[in-house]
Formats: C-alpha cells, structure tokens, sequence
C-alpha cells in the first residue's frame, strides 16, 4: 500500500533543501584542503538531510541504501554499466563537439568557452595525470580531483537523490515494472528530475537538466541493488571521466 507519509516527507525534505542549495551555491569562497565552500556546504546538507528526516521517521540510513551489500552484485553492475555507456558516451563527447563547434546554429548547446578550448580530433592527447591532492590545478587531472568527485560529490549526491528521495518515493509510487530488478516507474522520474533541478541554480545553465539522463541510470541500479555503492561508484566515474575528455580535447 502506498506510504502518502513518505511521499510528503520527500517533498517537504527536497523543498527545504533546493532552496538551501540556491543559496549556498552562491558562497563564492576557495580554502586550501576545502576547495569551494558553497559546495562544500551542499555536501554536508546532503549527508545530514536524510539523518535528520529518517532519525524523525525513526528509520536507518542503512534501509536507504547507505551499505555496500551486496558487493558482488553492485561492483558487476557499476563495471558492467560503465563498460557499455562510458564507450558510447566517448564517441558521442567527440561527434558532438566536432559537429557543433562547427556550426553557427549548435554552438550554443555547448558550454561557455568550451569551443575555443576544444583543439579538434588532431589535437586529442592523453590528459597529463598528477598524484597531488590538490584540486585547483588547472589542465591537471590530480588524485585530488578523483578523491573529491567519488567522497564530497558523488557519495552525498547518491545518499540524498539515490538513497533518500527515491527510497521514499518509492514507498509512496511503488514501480510497476522491473528491469533486471530495478524499479522502472514515476519515483525513477520524479527522483531523476530532482537530480536535474538541483543543478541549476549554480550557473544557471539549463544545459545542465541533461543530468536527469544519468540519473535514471544511477536510479535504478540503486532500486536493483538497494545499495548506494555501484550508483556512487558509477557517478564518480562518470565526472572523472567528463573531466578526462576534456583535457584530452584541449588545445
């Protein structure tokens, strides 16, 4: 029977927290070990909301996701995820940008000065690699980078949209249909939009509601799993990634 409660209570939650990240995204600060501070702060909103809800709901993170269990099954989903859409998603970065950076009509749909970087196919090099933690050197793929994107971007990201507000909407819009025992319905949708919404309000960028296609994927390998992990796993890749091809296409 659906749980009306739980759907209130991720309504409410994702409200208060929006308009929390509206603002906070806007703290235009950079400290050494702490990076961006706006973000930062939409970090840790994103681990606390959920105890704070779910302590009041009297229920556990671990029911939400917050476990790895069961490992096995959730590292062959994120490596078999990420093995068939990180190639098609290589050729598509490289197709995209080399016809619409061509083209007075497309060019818009790509990102602001992305296209006087871009150096073309010819220009295509391995991205210069760098053990060091810090996360501000430029032209740099740095371990401190990778670290950020899977613990301070991924891991509360998949706690809150994942783990959270699609274990509730789950109880209150039960999927109707499965897909290798993800839950295919309108809690995905809802969840997946949410996701996208929240992007936003950092830049203003509409181009970033593209975010509501992955989510679907990180959505219902959380719903297959009941776990957080492969969905985090695969998120954090995904950004590592972006950044990777990036680099790889500079001038």
């Amino acid at each position: 029977m659906p749980d009306r409660q739980a759907g209130r209570d991720a309504l409410y939650t994702y409200v208060v927290v929006a308009i929390l990240v509206a603002g906070l995204v806007q703290i235009n600060i950079t400290l050494p070990a702490v990076g961006h501070v706006g973000s930062a702060l939409v970090s840790v909103l994103f681990l606390y909301a959920p105890m704070i809800v779910l302590g009041r709901r009297k229920q556990d993170l671990y029911y939400y996701g917050f476990r790895a269990e069961p490992i096995k099954r959730g590292l062959v989903m994120a490596g078999v995820t990420m093995v068939v859409v990180f190639p098609l998603f290589v050729v598509g970065y490289f197709v995209f940008y080399e016809v619409a950076c061509h083209s007075k009509l497309l060019a818009h749909l790509v990102p602001r000065g992305m296209c006087s970087q871009y150096g073309g196919l010819d220009a295509l090099h391995w991205p210069a690699w760098s053990w060091s933690l810090d996360t501000e050197k430029k032209n740099v793929l740095s371990a401190g980078f990778v670290l950020v994107q899977m613990l301070v971007v991924a891991l509360p990201e998949e706690l809150f949209f994942r783990g959270f507000l699609l274990g509730l909407l789950e109880k209150r819009f039960p999927p109707k249909r499965r897909f290798l025992g993800g839950g295919i319905g309108l809690a995905l949708v809802l969840s997946s939009l949410a996701f996208a919404l929240i992007h936003i309000p950092k830049e203003g960028d509409p181009r970033n509601l593209a975010t509501f296609f992955p989510g679907l994927v990180f959505g219902w390998m959380r719903s297959a799993t009941g776990s957080i992990m492969p969905s985090t796993i695969t998120h954090g890749a995904s950004n590592i990634l972006v950044r990777a091809l990036q680099l790889a296409g500079m001038r």
